[in-house]
Parts: C-alpha cells; structure tokens; sequence
C-alpha cells in the first residue's frame, strides 16, 4: 500500500477528511460538555439564574427567568475573565486571538502550524469566559480545538505544509459545522472563511467529509434538531423590500461590531497593567451591562429562539420595557462583547455577530409589523435573515452564512430574502471584518505566493535591453566571420542578407577548417529569435535551446524577420539588476 501522501488528492483527503471529522466531533463534544458544566457552576449554582436554551439544544418556549443573587453577575463575569486570563497570559502570552482568527493566521502565513500547547489553554480559558457569562461565543473555540488538532495530525503524519495548511482549514470548518449542527455550512465555511472575497476551492471536498463525520457523532449524542428548531413560515415576494432595508441595517451594524471590539482591543493592549487583570477588567464592565440586560450573557443562543417565536414575557430588565431591551440589544451585546474578548478575553465573534443580527432583525420586523401587520405578521423571518445578513457583512462570509443559518432554522424558503439582504449588507460592509487576519484574495495570501508572482524576467521586456549591432552577410567571407568572433568572445553569429533580414546563424566549429569560402555555405538556418516585446525569460529559454550567449532580435516576423541586433547574456543581466535594484529601493 502506498504512503498516505503518496495517494492522490481525493483518495487521500477522504482519508484524512474522516479521520480530521472525528476529531471535530470530539472537540465539540468536549467543548460543549466543558462549557455546561461551567455555566451550571457560575450561572446556575454561583448566581443561581436560570438561563434559557436553543430549542435545539433541549430549551423551550415556556422559559421563566429567575433572578436568583443578581446582583453576584459581575462577580462572575470578574472572576471568569480572571480565572481564564491567567490561564491564557501565564503559560501561552500573546495568544489571545479568537480561535478562528488564529487558525486563519496560521493558514496565512505558518504553513498550518498551531502550537499543541495552545490547544487545551484556549479550550479552558474560553469555557471560563463564556461559563462565567462573558459575551462570547462557542464556535470559535471549536473550531480553533479542531484546527489544532488538524496541525498536530498533521505533523504526526509527516504531511507536506501544503496538507497541514487543507487540515487547519478543515478542522476550522468541521468543527464551527458540527457544534452548530451545520455541516454543509461547515464545508463552505471551510473554504470562505479564509478571504474577504475569494474562496480555496481545495478544501470544500475535505470539509464536507469531515463536516459529515463531525455532525453525525455530535448529533448521535446530542440530537439531530437544528439549533433554532424548525420554522415554518412562508416566503412572501411582497416583503423582499423590507429585507433590503434589513441589509442596510445589518450592513450598517455589521461594521459598528468589528470597528467597536478592535477599538477596545486597541485600549486595552495600551493600558499598562499585566494582561492577566485585563479580561476581568472587560468582565466588570460586561457584568454591568448584564446587570441592565442580562440577555447578553454568555452566547445567547436561548434568546434568540425566544425572540424568533415572540416570547417577549420571557425577556427581564430590571428597568427596562421588553420593547426597549430588544431595539438596545444589538448595542448592548456589542458593547459586553466588546469588553469580555477584546480585553484579552477567550471566546468566539461569530456567535455574538449571530445574536447581534437576530436582535438587529427582530427590531426591524417590529417596526415593519407596526407599520404593515398583514404582511408581516410575525418578525420570525427578519430574525432569521437578520442573523445571516449581519455576520456575513462582519464576517465576510456571505455563502457559507447563509447556508448555515438555514440549517439552524430548517428555513429554505426564505432563502430569495436572505440572498437579497446578505447582498446589500456584504456591499455596505465594504472590507471591515471582525477577523484581523482574513486577506482580500487568495493572490495576497503567502500560501499562493508562488502561484501568483511574476518572476522579473517574466516581466521585463527585450525593449529594455541594450542591442548589439554584430552580424555578417552570406557573401562575407568565413575570415571575416571568424574575426568578429574572436573578438566579441562569442562562438556564433547571425547572418543577415541585404535586405536586413535574419537568415540563420553561423558557428565557429563549422569555419574553423573552412579556408577561403563564404558565409552562405555554412549558415544554419530555423534558429531562434526573439522580439522587442519578448521577455527576458524567453531569450533565456531562447540561449538555452541553442546553447548560445545571445540571440536575434527581430522585429514581428511574418514573411521576412528585419533583424534590429543582438540581446546578449551580459546584457539580461544588467537589465535585471538595474530592475532589482529600482524594486529594493522602492520598498
């Protein structure tokens, strides 16, 4: 049997692909369990709230909020953010990107090569945050668990970067799909997530695997419901207006998100205090903001199915009117989300960007619903919309999104609205996005380097060459030939009849012995040229084939080739020197 990078692409990444999805399930598994078990001992036991759950994920619709000690939240939130800040700034300082960032990064510009000791530290520190209640979320972490795992195999197996890089992508994608129970999403995320508006068409074949491996054990443990259970409304041609100016919406927030969280990242990595002390700093703050709506705590996935079916009872401010708390949110779980990970805390942005656009679309069904009740007679389909339009602006994953989220919600039908309001929210975005590391295309990317830079002597031009005026005539004599051989240091010549036109070549091995004939008794024809417009490379290439120091240079030759002089060796040289060094001095 061959070695397994020795197999072709597809056999060996449908290998690989299940071996990665098995590994995905895992980390989902490991991390959904981790993150229970510490909300049940902040949240539950610490605070004693009550804190509602996905319909997909064993939450109902008849949810009651307990207030439990209330006012213990921004204990929580501090001591989550410091518990998990030591961990993370002790044993891996400088590692404090989401875990999809880092796995982008590492795609980018480290062959695929993810610490090992990066992988458990995250993992802990990120189930503390979001345990505790800090607004985070949970696929990042995921996807950055399964991403490392994907670099360790990958080294374990003695893979070329090249793979190494296909299995961090992989385990990005298989991981965020099987946690969210998205795997078609998962596979195109895979592939999406890495450019603002390119896509690596390699690794959909590997993702999908994995993807499909991934959501089928986490799903045999936890159940096959989408996350936000099934919607089962229509799709009315009459709102796709008022989706429009949902994207405008979405788009308009979904550049306020990644602009406010950079903004307090940037604060926080200039105050002068050790890094351990910052993420409970930002936990203060977001305890605070819990205390005024504790909807943004933790991922908030509870409160996005209760506001999609309208169970506006279930919401709690100690202050605020239910109406308010929903058109506030989107800004709130900004703001909370803002201070928990950009103050060094661990955690995921794409969940809060989900909540952040459901909330965003709920306020605009509301204000539609006021405006125009029969045709809008729940705000269901703009929170569902809602949620794909404003990741994808903030994100920069329009495909992949919008598949996801219609996996989340079993909501085919509203895919003409969604497609409308992720087109105009991803045009207003513009190249804002919450992932620092994402790069335009695949042409910026130092993985493609190769495949996209023109050599200098692919790029410059014979015209940029000085020509030397050496030839003879098929009446010269051969002495005459042999004398301008000598004394330029060359071992041929071209030959030139009367009207200028290159005619062949002539070598000193066939004249040595030639006594007192002519030039066109030895001249050997059909050999190479080139013109002004040529590249260097192909005078290169032109030498090479008739193991000479220079060749012709013609003008466009048709039925007769007017010869202009030679380009020499010594003269490519020069040129690309001179190159070289204008490219050295420009940069």
């Amino acid at each position: 049997m061959n070695k397994l990078e020795d197999l072709p692409f597809f056999e060996r990444w449908f290998i690989l692909g299940i071996l990665l999805g098995i590994l995905a399930g895992i980390a989902a598994i490991i991390f959904y369990e981790l993150l229970h078990l510490f909300e049940y001992i902040f949240l539950f036991e610490f605070i004693g709230m009550s804190y509602p759950r996905p319909i997909g994920e064993g939450g109902t619709l008849s949810f009651t909020f307990i207030t439990g000690r209330y006012y213990l939240i921004p204990v929580s939130t501090i001591l989550g953010g410091l518990i998990s800040g030591i961990i993370l700034y002790t044993i891996t300082p400088g590692s404090d990107d989401d875990g999809t960032d880092t796995a982008i990064k590492s795609y980018h510009y480290f062959q695929g090569k993810i610490k090992w000791i990066t992988i458990p530290v995250k993992v802990i520190a990120a189930v503390i945050t979001i345990g505790s209640g800090g607004s985070a979320g949970r696929e990042g972490p995921t996807g950055g668990f399964a991403a490392g795992l994907g670099s360790v195999v990958a080294d374990f197996l003695h893979l070329s970067p090249e793979d190494r890089r296909i299995a961090v992508a992989v385990g990005v994608g298989a991981g965020i799909g099987t946690i969210f129970k998205t795997p078609i999403g998962g596979a195109i995320l895979a592939a999406e997530i890495l450019y603002k508006r390119d896509i690596e068409p390699e690794i959909i074949y590997p993702a999908m695997i994995a993807s499909a491996i991934g959501y089928s054990i986490f799903g045999s443990i936890f159940g096959f419901t989408p996350v936000f259970g099934y919607y089962t409304g229509v799709f009315s041609p009459i709102r796709l207006p008022m989706y429009a100016i949902l994207g405008v919406f979405t788009g308009l927030i979904g550049v306020l998100y990644p602009k406010f969280f950079f903004w307090i990242n940037s604060m926080f990595k200039r105050l002068r205090i050790p890094n351990q002390v910052k993420p409970a700093i930002g936990g203060a703050v977001t305890g605070i903001i819990a205390l005024l709506a504790p909807e943004v705590l933790a991922t908030g996935y509870g409160w996005i199915s209760l506001v999609e079916f309208e169970k506006f009872s279930a919401f709690y401010s100690p202050v605020l009117p239910v109406v308010v708390i929903i058109i506030a949110l989107p800004f709130l779980k900004i703001f909370a989300t803002g201070f928990s990970l950009g103050s060094g805390g661990s955690g995921g942005l794409f969940t809060p960007g989900i909540v952040i656009g459901a909330f965003t679309g709920a306020s605009t069904g509301l204000l539609f619903h006021e405006f125009f009740p029969s045709q809008v007679p729940d705000i269901a389909p703009f929170v569902i919309i809602g949620m794909m339009s404003l990741f994808a602006a903030s994100g920069k994953v329009p495909l992949s999104v919008i598949v996801m989220v219609t996996e989340m919600t079993s909501s085919l039908q509203l895919l003409p609205g969604a497609m409308i309001a992720v087109g105009i929210s991803y045009l207003i975005s513009g190249n804002v996005s919450i992932y620092k590391s994402q790069l335009p295309t695949r042409k910026d990317s130092p993985a493609h380097k190769s495949e996209y830079e023109v050599p200098v002597l692919e790029r410059l031009r014979i015209s940029s060459c000085k020509l030397k005026d050496l030839k003879v005539s098929p009446e010269d004599p051969v002495e005459r030939a042999r004398q301008i051989m000598e004394e330029n240091f060359l071992m041929s010549l071209p030959v030139v009849d009367e009207l200028n036109n290159f005619v062949g070549v002539i070598y000193l091995r066939d004249i040595e012995k030639a006594g007192k004939n002519k030039v066109a008794n030895f001249i050997t024809k059909g050999s190479s040229y080139v013109t002004p417009t040529s590249s260097l490379a192909s005078a290169m290439d032109a030498m090479n084939r008739q193991k000479s120091r220079w060749v012709a240079v013609v003008e466009s030759c048709k039925s007769q080739c007017k010869f202009l002089g030679i380009v020499t060796l010594d003269a490519i040289d020069e040129a690309y020197n001179k190159e070289i060094s204008t490219i050295k001095n420009n940069s």
